[in-house]
């Protein structure tokens, strides 16, 4: 299901343009050439996404899960806050965030490959981080 709906989701990317930096820094751009499109294409999804909790709050279970689990609550901290500033940078910088990005490498669009690369490695960058070998002694 997860592969499914990481489909769709790619599908809706492409189909609703995101997958286009121009088209995602002509709305993040708020001059006279500024394009509303992409606030039409949130707006979408909101829409839909909310029927969809709807529904699923009225059943006991998932279709494919033996329960609902809710993500755990954390606080809102100086590592959130600077993770979404660096990732509102990012994607006003370059038009790409890691979603549209995919789906971009599946179309084999250069601008997403590069960005794909270079979001791959900072990612290997900020998670593997290699240990201190021991002091000779």
């Amino acid at each position: 299901m997860a592969l499914v709906a990481g489909g769709l989701f790619g599908l809706g990317l492409v189909c609703s343009r995101m997958v286009d930096p121009q088209q995602v820094l002509a709305f993040l751009t708020l001059t006279e050439r500024w394009d509303p499109t992409l606030a039409f294409v949130m707006g979408a999804a909101l829409f839909l996404s909310s029927i969809g909790y709807a529904i699923a709050r009225r059943r006991e279970r998932p279709l494919f899960e033996a329960a609902f689990v809710d993500p755990p609550r954390r606080p809102i901290d100086a590592r959130l806050l600077s993770g979404a500033g660096l990732f509102g940078v990012g994607w006003g910088m370059t038009g790409y965030c890691p979603g549209p990005a995919i789906s971009g490498v599946f179309l084999l669009d250069e601008r997403a490959l590069l960005f794909f690369a270079g979001y791959l490695m900072t990612l290997f960058v900020l998670v593997y981080r290699p240990q201190k070998a021991p002091e000779a002694v």
